[in-house]
């Protein structure tokens, strides 16, 4: 494991949770856009790098199944009065998660930079 490979996870965070926070909000400004689907971002394949999965039974999700780094997918689930289809409720809820994680991201980074200072001084 290398030095500075805690900071490369928690950038790959980073990086999907303010992209994921983009995609949101794009959704919020299309509330009242009528046949409008709401988006999100999955990056399955970044996490299986990041935690590798094995399929021990046969009734298993293959974990290597092939997927770009984050993907942008429609969210099917609500239908407003003009077909809209975006829960400004949800959509809220799912930008503050992803604001949240991202404070914790900074976090993180914060201590792992603190520690790589505590190295560099030899202490």
């Amino acid at each position: 494991m290398g030095l500075f490979k805690p900071l490369d996870n928690l950038e790959i965070g980073a990086s999907y949770f303010f992209r994921r926070s983009e995609v949101i909000q794009g959704n919020i400004a299309n509330v009242d856009t009528p046949n409008y689907r709401p988006k999100d971002l999955i990056f399955e394949r970044e996490l299986e790098r990041a935690l590798p999965l094995k399929k021990t039974d046969s009734r298993h999700i293959d974990p290597r199944e092939p997927s770009s780094r984050f993907k942008v997918v429609n969210s099917p689930d609500y239908s407003g009065y003009d077909s809209n289809k975006v829960n400004l409720d949800k959509e809220l809820a799912k930008l503050a998660e992803s604001n949240l994680m991202i404070r914790a991201i900074n976090e993180a980074l914060r201590k792992e930079i603190g520690k790589l200072k505590l190295v560099i001084q030899g202490r």
